[in-house]
């Protein structure tokens, strides 16, 4: 694909000047506070282990956080909703990577990537109490995979992990293998799972199959001096992938992975350096897994091949001032490509639509942030960040013809033209995002935590530049839509005594040229997907009360999200309704049984116009159990019953089910019994 834009360039430039730069390390996450949950906690790598063996994937460790909703399209991508703002509102860091998705259909969300042989902590964040990784529109999944521990004066260490679930015959093998120390090593991993299609509460076969496979090596080396070097490099392969909630299945994704991290301490802090690279390639098809449709006795089949190349850098300097002042300044680039043609013919190998037309976005950004501790009990914060972004799409004046043989032929441009009056489709945003912050604990059990935010975010690749048209259907990007400004307030008095902890908040997120989707359904049954920017705003309030005495635990968890389109007086689409998740654990000798009850209200608010909500959605109540037990010193059991009254249940934020007639969304598995032997050394 030929590069037109320039601003990418700067990439090798800057590379060059951090080679001689005093540069600066990543913060080290002392404000515990701007996240909603950290899944596992810093939990240790057996428990994180144990907990992944016994989940589809590892981005299902959120499903317990009420504040997070999991959108399913089939057996994998799960894509997180958070605070009811949904996939490009939404960033993923995969050890401090930007990882975008190569399926114009999300079909591959960035989660997917997350290893499931190293189980990742994985972090979710709301708020802007750092710039360093960009600002948080919706929210950010941040997913830190820890380095090997290394026992006593072992050399070596690492886990087997086989494992299997009844429903849907799901099979998991995954291990690694470390050697060196805390300071130096090199670790290898890697792991296979895959299912068959599972039965939903009915009985009823969800397509959902699905294999996987992954391999990864990563290794680090440190200096006695503390400068260090960081490298890793991974491979992922999925097959055979199918999705009820499209019309076409993924037969084939590969990604690939490399990062490179360097970094030393430096007057009262450090500095860090990180350059990574990621390459998708996906393939979705409407014969390789299923039939596909007949016309006139022939099958009308339909290919498209995509894939996205991720090249980014990041410098961050973090310095202490008089043990009372942290302070943090860095820059960072990336450049992303994005190419998507769909096919059909006889030899597939007419072009049918320029889904992504060979789009191309540079970005360089600059943070500056501080925090200061005024006094023992107060601490305030606060930052700004400059982002440059530069956005074409370098195929849009070539054309294509929808019906191999036809005589209509469009080109991505045209369609812009037409659907919007958009004659110029680059795009380039100045984007600036600050946010304000403040804790004060005004009693020995109870503080009280204010943020204020504005966050700037470009319209993603689909929401600019999708060109998809057929005969029956459009979806059509918009390059004239203007930055969507989110303003966000959050209040919340986290607290703790004795046994008990507790965190009620509060949170509004006024929205200025919110970008929406919705569709035209015209009198001829045809479809037109288009993009306009709308007033939106959001309101939320949230709770969690626990308790734990050492051997009994429980948590309990609300969350509700009230989305408006302030333009239309109606609702947002695809927003989660008011959700509770009750735990009781027990916890002996490395024994350890959880049961959850995870609850959620009938969502009437929709927005059916968006064709995004495919209807109204039931209430549910879902009872999950599940353990660890230790069979002998380096040997351990997990087991889950998932859904263990077999209810028939799906997520409000789920896709539509295009499979089955008569299912609205695609249905979550029906009872399903998981368990896996962890052997560590």
């Amino acid at each position: 694909m030929m590069r037109k834009t320039h601003l990418a360039r700067c990439i090798s430039l800057v590379m060059a000047g951090y080679a001689v730069a005093p540069l600066a390390h990543a913060q080290s996450e002392t404000d515990a506070l701007m996240l909603i949950r950290v899944t596992e906690g810093q939990s240790a790598e057996a428990a994180r282990l144990s907990a992944a063996a016994v989940q589809t994937e590892p981005v299902q460790r959120l499903s317990s956080d009420a504040g997070v909703s999991l959108s399913r399209m089939g057996g994998r991508g799960l894509d997180p909703v958070i605070r009811g703002q949904n996939e490009e509102r939404v960033e993923v860091l995969l050890d401090g990577m930007r990882v975008e998705g190569a399926c114009p259909s999300r079909m591959d969300p960035p989660t997917s990537r997350l290893s499931t042989a190293l189980a990742p902590v994985l972090e979710v964040r709301t708020s802007n109490r750092t710039l360093r990784w960009g600002p948080i529109a919706g929210g950010q999944v941040v997913a830190t995979t820890a380095a090997p521990e290394f026992a006593d004066d072992n050399r070596t260490t690492g886990h087997l992990t086989v494992g299997g679930a009844d429903n849907g015959e799901g099979k998991l093998v995954n291990g690694s293998v470390a050697v060196g120390d805390k300071e130096t090593f090199i670790r290898l991993a890697g792991g296979y799972d895959e299912a068959d299609d599972y039965e939903d509460g009915d009985g009823n076969d969800v397509r959902s199959a699905y294999k996987n496979s992954e391999g990864r090596v990563d290794a680090a080396w440190t200096a006695d001096n503390g400068f260090y070097i960081k490298g890793l490099a991974s491979r992922q392969e999925e097959r055979d992938v199918k999705f009820p909630g499209r019309g076409m299945d993924a037969p084939k994704t590969d990604t690939d992975l490399y990062r490179l991290e360097l970094g030393a301490p430096v007057a009262s802090g450090g500095w860090n350096l990180m350059a990574w690279q990621a390459d998708v390639d996906h393939v979705m098809d409407n014969f390789s897994l299923r039939e596909p449709p007949v016309n006139m006795g022939m099958p009308m089949k339909m290919q498209t091949n995509s894939e996205t190349r991720t090249r980014g850098a990041r410098l961050v300097l973090d310095q202490t001032i008089n043990y009372t002042k942290d302070i943090a300044f860095g820059v960072d680039v990336e450049s992303n490509e994005w190419d998507a043609t769909m096919y059909n013919g006889m030899n597939l190998d007419h072009e049918a639509s320029l889904m992504w037309p060979g789009v191309e976005r540079d970005r360089v950004g600059v943070f500056v942030e501080a925090f200061h501790q005024i006094r023992a009990n107060a601490r305030l914060g606060a930052g700004i960040r400059y982002d440059r972004v530069e956005m074409d799409a370098t195929r849009a004046d070539q054309t294509f013809t929808p019906m191999a043989g036809g005589m209509m032929t469009f080109s991505p441009s045209g369609l812009y033209a037409s659907a919007y009056g958009a004659n110029d489709t680059e795009a380039n945003d100045d984007n600036v995002s600050g946010f304000l912050t403040g804790e004060w604990r005004f009693s020995p059990v109870q503080a009280l935590e204010v943020t204020a935010s504005h966050s700037v975010r470009s319209p993603s690749v689909n929401e600019r530049y999708v060109a998809r048209k057929t005969m029956k259907s459009s979806w059509i990007g918009n390059p004239d839509l203007d930055t969507e400004k989110h303003h966000k307030l959050e209040v919340s008095l986290p607290g703790n005594q004795g046994e008990w902890s507790w965190r009620p908040a509060v949170w509004v997120d006024q929205v200025d040229d919110y970008v929406y989707r919705f569709d035209i359904r015209n009198p001829n049954n045809t479809t037109d997907t288009r993009y306009e920017n709308i007033s939106a705003r959001l309101l939320g309030v949230e709770g969690m009360l626990g308790w734990s005495n050492g051997t009994w635990s429980s948590t309990s968890k609300l969350a509700s999200v009230r989305g408006e389109n302030r333009d239309a007086d109606k609702a947002l689409p695809r927003i989660p309704p008011i959700q509770f998740i009750q735990t009781l654990g027990w916890h002996y000798q490395g024994h350890t049984l959880e049961a959850e009850w995870q609850l959620a209200r009938r969502q009437d608010r929709v927005d059916l116009e968006s064709g995004l909500d495919p209807s109204t959605s039931p209430g549910y109540g879902v009872f999950n159990l599940s353990g660890t037990h230790p069979l002998m010193a380096n040997l351990s059991l997990t087991w889950a019953v998932d859904n263990l009254f077999d209810n028939t249940w799906a997520n409000h934020v789920s896709k539509d089910n295009l499979a089955d007639s008569g299912v609205f969304r695609v249905n979550e598995p029906g009872r399903t019994l998981r368990a896996a032997l962890t052997a560590r050394w």
